[in-house]
């Protein structure tokens, strides 16, 4: 009998979310060293060779590693930003720096900060990470106008205690949350952010899908059916029901969701119209990805998933990153349930 995600109401503690503070599954045995640079794109060698220079700044004094001379300077902002399109490799490099880095650590979305700010309180949050010699961010992105002031208030106490940042994004900093609201209006706050920042841009295109073909057309019911039958925890759903149900879950639950779940199957997947559906069915791509969960589905393959209107959008960015992460999955899922398939 396959699971159910609609039927799946996961409650998670606060003090769990403090604990849970690190890089996902797909991202444990990640390093720098196992980062392939594009050799014709330069920037991703000088990428690694950022981060490893910032990673060494992290150490007690005494213990850090002599570094070239070109490298040895501290960087002259608290934190560095990854600024690049997706799938270039940046949560690989973020997710390298936290495991170089010493305890204590914490590594995070930009959705989790914000949902474990909600969960614990402001001031909870700020004793829970201040003692922290790294906080990673993945995601960084402002989606309304209270996360600016939120996570603007919260970055600058956590400096101030002697946190050191490191976090990724598709958009510049002091570009975050335009087209999305009046960022003229919280101008200030966003130009504080960015002073956090030194920033490192990283060009290329989309590993997860170079020399690959276009979204795998879906798969019909009864095949659907068959392999989510040879999967044993396998969860199928309706994708409509599970739209509605994730509507009725705080984007922190989406994780915990899937526990335990080798393989995911939607049947009928049908273009999201509405964005606020939309946007938490990109949580839930994320959380897919980031615990390497294969998806199978019928309907529209996932490149039409997001409707024109929605992709041409102020959150365009993640709605393709999104669909590159469920085209993917999408490879991974027809691989797994179908050995010998080209």
């Amino acid at each position: 009998m396959p699971v159910s995600l609609v039927n799946r109401v996961p409650a998670v503690r606060p003090d769990a979310l403090v604990a849970s503070l690190a890089p996902p599954p797909r991202f444990d045995r990640v390093r720098f060293a196992t980062y392939v640079p594009d050799p014709a794109q330069p920037s991703q060698a000088a990428a690694v060779a950022a981060l490893e220079a910032f990673a060494a700044t992290l150490r007690p004094p005494g213990r850090r590693r002599r570094l070239p001379l070109r490298r040895e300077a501290r960087t002259a902002a608290p934190g560095v930003y990854l600024d690049g399109g997706y799938g270039v490799g940046k949560t690989h490099l973020l997710a390298s720096l936290w495991h170089a880095a010493p305890e204590p650590k914490a590594y995070c979305t930009f959705g989790e900060l914000t949902n474990l700010a909600g969960a614990l309180g402001f001031a909870e949050t700020v004793t829970a990470l201040s003692g922290h010699r790294l906080l990673a961010i993945d995601e960084f992105e402002l989606d309304d106008v209270g996360d600016t002031v939120l996570i603007s208030t919260l970055l600058r106490r956590l400096v101030d205690s002697g946190v050191r940042l490191a976090a990724t994004s598709n958009t510049l900093p002091g570009r975050l949350g335009r087209g999305r609201f009046a960022a003229q209006d919280f101008l200030r706050e966003i130009q504080g952010l960015a002073a956090h920042f030194d920033v490192v841009g990283i060009e290329g295109d989309d590993y997860r899908h170079r020399g690959l073909p276009d979204a795998p057309p879906p798969v019909s019911e009864a095949v659907l059916a068959q392999r989510v039958a040879e999967t044993p925890g396998a969860a199928c759903d309706d994708f409509g029901a599970l739209c509605a149900h994730l509507a009725s879950l705080h984007p922190v639950r989406y994780g915990d969701l899937l526990d335990g779940v080798p393989l995911v199957a939607w049947r009928d997947v049908q273009p999201v119209e509405d964005q606020a559906t939309a946007l938490r069915l990109v949580v839930l791509a994320d959380r897919l990805y980031d615990r390497d969960v294969p998806v199978l589905a019928s309907g529209v393959a996932f490149d039409a998933v997001f409707p024109r209107e929605l992709l041409e959008g102020g959150y365009r960015k993640k709605y393709l990153r999104a669909v590159s992460r469920l085209v993917a999955l999408t490879r991974e899922g027809e691989g797994l349930a179908a050995p010998g398939e080209g």
